[in-house]
C-alpha cells in the first residue's frame, strides 16, 4: 500500500483570532451588574423581607392559583384548540371556511387584549343584559303566532357571569386562538405534501391524515412559539383587572402595596412569582422542544460510529 503522508502540508502553526473588544463588552456588563446589585443592597426602598411577606399571603396565593395558573391553562387550552381549527380552516379548499378563518384573525389580531376584555366586561353586559337562546327573531314571530314567551329555549343573564374568571378566560383565549392560528399554520405548511398524498394513497381519511400524520410532524416547529405564547399569557393574566377579576396575582400583590403605603414591595412579589413561573414555563418548553425535535438533523449513532471509523483509518 502506496503512503500519502509526503503529500500532505506540514504542521499549521495556527493562532487563535485576538478579541479584545470581547474583554471590554465583559468589563462594561460587570460594571452593570454591580451597580444594579448595589441598587437592590442599598436603597431601602426595595423593601425585599416585606415583598417575600406579601409573596406568601393567602389573597396572593389564591391570586396566582386562580387567576394566574388557572387563567392561562384555560386561555391556552380555548386559543389552541380553536386556533388549530382555525389553522385547518385557513388551509382548507372551501373558500367560505378561508373567509371566514381569516376574519376571525384578522379580527382578533387587530383589537387590544385590555380593549377585548373590557368589551366582554363591561359592554356587553350593557349591550345584552340577556341573551335570548333560541330561534332568530323568535320574540317577533312567537308574538306574531300568539305565543307566549316567543321561541325563545332559555335565557342567560350575562351580568351575572361578566366579572367571573370565564368571562376572562374567554377573552384571553379567542385572542390567543387568532396568533395560534397562524403558528399551527405555519406548522402545517412545513410538513411535505408528500406525507398526506402518501397517507391518502393508504385510504387514510383527511382528518386522521391530519392528526396521525401532519400535526405529529409539525409539532416540532408549532412547540416553541407556542411555548413563548404560553408564557406571554402568564403575563396577560395581569390584565383580567379590566374584566374586572380581582383574583389575579398582580391585582392582590398590588393592593397590599398600596394598603402599606409601600408599592414598590408589592410590585417585587408580583414580579418574583411571575419570574418563578415563567421559569418553570421555559424549562417544559425546552424539554418539549427536545421531544418533537428527536431524530431531526441529526446522524443515527450507528452512521456517526461509521463515519468516526473511516476517519481515524484516513
Amino acid at each position: 500500500m502506496t503512503s500519502t503522508t509526503q503529500d500532505r502540508p506540514g504542521r499549521i502553526e495556527a493562532r487563535p483570532v485576538r478579541h479584545p473588544w470581547r474583554w471590554v463588552a465583559m468589563a462594561v456588563i460587570a460594571v452593570l451588574a454591580a451597580m444594579m446589585a448595589s441598587s437592590f443592597l442599598t436603597n431601602e426602598k426595595w423593601n425585599f423581607p416585606f415583598a417575600f411577606e406579601i409573596m406568601q399571603q393567602s389573597p396572593v396565593i389564591e391570586g396566582l392559583w386562580k387567576g394566574t395558573i388557572f387563567g392561562t391553562v384555560g386561555a391556552m387550552i380555548l386559543g389552541i384548540g380553536l386556533g388549530v381549527v382555525l389553522a385547518v380552516m385557513r388551509l382548507s379548499t372551501n373558500p367560505v371556511l378561508r373567509g371566514v378563518a381569516f376574519v376571525y384573525t384578522w379580527f382578533f389580531r387587530a383589537i387590544p387584549r385590555y380593549v377585548l376584555l373590557v368589551l366582554l366586561g363591561t359592554g356587553i353586559g350593557f349591550l345584552y343584559p340577556v341573551f335570548d337562546i333560541g330561534v332568530p327573531f323568535g320574540q317577533q314571530i312567537g308574538n306574531a303566532l300568539g305565543i307566549e314567551g316567543g321561541l325563545t329555549f332559555f335565557q342567560l343573564d350575562y351580568n351575572s357571569i361578566s366579572s367571573t374568571i370565564w368571562v376572562g378566560i374567554l377573552g384571553l383565549g379567542l385572542s390567543e386562538a387568532a396568533y395560534m392560528a397562524e403558528i399551527a399554520r405555519a406548522g402545517i405548511l412545513s410538513v411535505d405534501k408528500g406525507q398526506t398524498e402518501a397517507a391518502q394513497a393508504l385510504g387514510m381519511p383527511p382528518g386522521k391524515t391530519m392528526r396521525r400524520v401532519v400535526l405529529p410532524q409539525a409539532m416540532r416547529v408549532i412547540v416553541p412559539p407556542t411555548g413563548n405564547e404560553t408564557i406571554a399569557m402568564v403575563k396577560d393574566t395581569s390584565l383580567l383587572a379590566a374584566v374586572p377579576v380581582i383574583v389575579e396575582l398582580f391585582y392582590q400583590s398590588y393592593q397590599f402595596g398600596q394598603r402599606s403605603f409601600q408599592i414598590m414591595p408589592g410590585i417585587v412579589a408580583a414580579t418574583i412569582w411571575y419570574l418563578i413561573v415563567c421559569s418553570i414555563l421555559m424549562v417544559g418548553q425546552s424539554r418539549l422542544e427536545r421531544y418533537y425535535g428527536r431524530g431531526f438533523g441529526a446522524v443515527p449513532k450507528k452512521t456517526q460510529a461509521k463515519l468516526t471509523k473511516i476517519g481515524a483509518d484516513h
